[in-house]
């Protein structure tokens, strides 16, 4: 494609004057949207608490000592660390009875966010919330895009824990409001965020609209970048979990990744089609080229494997990715390809704002605007005149395109010889490549065959536990399901016991992971021993957990079955290194006749609550009892 070079000049004054529209309106709304832009915080005395362990809950919390806090200012932001954080902060009392405050944290991508309100003196939290990405959307207690969580009225100051912990940045901007002034806000941001991806969103779609009418690659890839940019800061913003993916966590951790790589993919593809790389550099277009092939694989990647260890190798090719592509444009434009110095223009606001928004989350610099909305100024300056660009490059277009219709036509004809002539060869050597495929067919039914003999040796192995030889946790699911179909189908009594050994803590911490394995070892052994139909099946399903699956048996036979092993399990110590080990356990037994395909979890899970009931009670004893049937 070709682009007459003197008509350019005409759109630089209207290029630049809605370029600097599109900032002052952008960073306008970024500055009023913004939450520390508004009235004083209602909250005091911002310590936080860094753990490497998760030691501590919303009880034990309480009781640390205030020497071991440290003081912290908001908004909050400690770089990438995996840590778990603890805040803690007095909020001031309630103002109004018609109207409670609102804790509201603006910024959406924290894996575990949850927060306990506790009264002035209290040591036991009088409200609890969790609003982290690893819970699904639908479950928050007030329903925005940012965390945001109800208050109890109080006529007293009150003291809330906020527990965080994240694989990407720990950021914690925190803003106490009344709830009307909430939703004033809340109301104001989303109508000029909704405006904005509204406008990201029909540019795409016309654009692609228009890749069928005009016979432009050049359009799909713009479409593809604006889509993919519009999912990307609707991720970093919380609208693709808010409206997108409300109960898809697991797309949520991927989300930016995987959107983000996208949008530099069609960026590379789209920068290929609209600047004449090839005629000035064939390897600096095989670079452009091999960066679309590089975000997607990150694409792939970025589902594989951790999302810490992805977020940084996408910065880092994100950085030098966008660098080149600036320094790209730079290098067309002092070679005199004019359209060469907007695309370097637009491509130098998104290196800018990402940068920046980069640097930010590293904790390396603090912005007076959230990063984020730094992402959309540069976004949307960008997405704006690479779409000027876009249709100066289409009007000029139209001899191009007539040219390329020609020589595809011509490269029709040759393609329709080289056809011809690939049947002939084809036609030639068809009988020997069928006695070869015959041959080759024989030995692939034989190698077949050993394979799958070998897989079914992979499966068994797949389905033992290592330490202790009996069945894991997968084969115990797949044998739940299966004895819970025979259940329904022959109506016979299903039994399921989850016994669980008492103390194994602290038997490893006193001998070791070694005396604990031999401890599950022989725990093993003397629960084999008591089964003595085929069909009944010891699972480890946990560390020091079990399950026994007993088929065709009532409820006073599985409880004797399981009785017995808990008082042989008593009697028979472990000898390990000279010292007697003395082992109890509990047990949880349930039983039913499974009527549908969800019902065996059910009879799990019942099991599961009577093992808790027996470790309640004491310890060293069984709770059985029938699940009742389902209505």
């Amino acid at each position: 494609m070709r682009i007459n070079l003197k008509t350019i000049p005409k759109y630089d004054a209207s290029l630049i004057a809605i370029t600097l529209i599109v900032i002052l309106t952008c960073i306008w709304i970024a500055l009023k949207f913004s939450p520390e832009t508004h009235s004083a915080s209602r909250y005091s005395q911002l310590v936080y608490l860094t753990e490497r362990s998760d030691n501590y809950d919303f009880t034990s919390i309480t009781q640390v000592p205030q020497s071991q806090w440290s003081p912290i200012s908001s908004p909050i932001n400690m770089g990438m660390n995996s840590d778990v954080h603890w805040f803690s902060l007095v909020i001031s009392p309630t103002q109004s009875t018609d109207s409670r405050y609102i804790l509201h944290v603006d910024y959406p991508l924290l894996d575990i966010l949850e927060v306990g309100v506790y009264s002035n003196t209290g040591r036991v939290p009088i409200a609890q919330f969790a609003g982290g990405d690893k819970q699904p959307f639908t479950l928050r207690p007030i329903g925005d895009i940012k965390p945001a969580f109800p208050l109890p009225l109080s006529e007293e100051s009150q003291r809330v824990y906020i527990k965080v912990q994240t694989e990407g940045t720990v950021r914690l901007p925190i803003r106490i409001w009344e709830e009307k002034e909430f939703m004033s806000y809340v109301s104001g941001r989303n109508l000029a965020l909704g405006i904005f991806f509204g406008v990201l969103v029909a540019m795409g779609v016309s654009n692609a609209l228009l890749t069928f009418a005009a016979r432009n690659s050049s359009f799909l890839h713009y479409a593809g970048y604006v889509l993919s940019l519009a999912l990307t800061l609707a991720s970093l913003h919380g609208f693709g979990y808010a409206y997108l993916w409300p109960d898809n966590t697991w797309l949520q951790s991927k989300s930016i990744l995987i959107f983000s790589n996208a949008t530099i993919m069609f960026a590379a593809m789209f920068t290929r089609s609209l600047l004449p790389i090839k005629e000035y550099s064939v390897i600096l277009d095989k670079v452009t080229q091999g960066i679309g092939v590089v975000c997607a694989l990150n694409m792939i990647f970025s589902v594989l494997l951790p999302y810490h260890v992805m977020l940084k190798i996408s910065l880092f090719f994100v950085t030098i990715i966008v660098s080149y592509t600036v320094v790209l444009g730079l290098w067309l434009s002092f070679k005199g390809v004019a359209v060469a110095r907007y695309f370097t223009i637009a491509w130098a606001f998104l290196l800018g704002s990402a940068m920046s928004a980069s640097f930010d989350n590293a904790n390396v610099i603090e912005l007076p605007i959230s990063s984020n909305n730094l992402l959309i100024i540069g976004g949307a300056v960008e997405t704006l005149i690479l779409a000027v660009i876009l249709a100066i490059n289409y009007s000029h277009s139209r001899e191009d395109l007539i040219t390329a219709q020609q020589f595809a036509l011509e490269q029709e004809k040759q393609a329709n010889i080289a056809k011809e002539n690939l049947l002939e060869v084809q036609k030639r050597y068809q009988d020997d490549l069928e006695y070869k495929v015959e041959e080759r067919t024989l030995e692939l039914e034989i190698t077949l065959r050993e394979l799958s003999e070998v897989n079914q040796e992979l499966e068994r192995l797949n389905a033992i536990d290592p330490l202790t030889g009996v069945h894991n946790r997968r084969h115990f699911d797949k044998r739940l399901r299966s004895e819970g179909r025979r259940s329904r189908r022959e109506q016979t009594p299903l039994s399921l016991a989850i016994v669980d050994i008492d103390h194994f803590k602290q038997i490893n911490d006193e001998y070791g992971h070694d005396g604990g394995d031999e401890c599950l070892i022989h725990a093993t052994r003397v629960f084999q021993q008591l089964l003595q139909r085929p069909t009944d099946d010891l699972c480890r399903i946990g560390g020091e957990e079990f399950a026994i699956i007993l088929p065709n048996t009532d409820l006073e036979g599985a409880h004797h079955v399981v009785e017995s092993m808990r008082e042989e399990l008593a009697i028979t110590p472990v000898m390990y290194n000279g010292e007697r080990i003395v082992l109890t356990a509990s047990a949880g037994v349930s039983t039913t006749i499974i009527t549908d395909e969800e019902h065996s979890q059910v009879l799990f899970r019942h099991a599961d609550e009577l093992l808790y009931q027996a470790k309640s009670a004491g310890r060293n004893n069984v709770k059985f009892e029938y699940l009742q049937e389902k209505s």
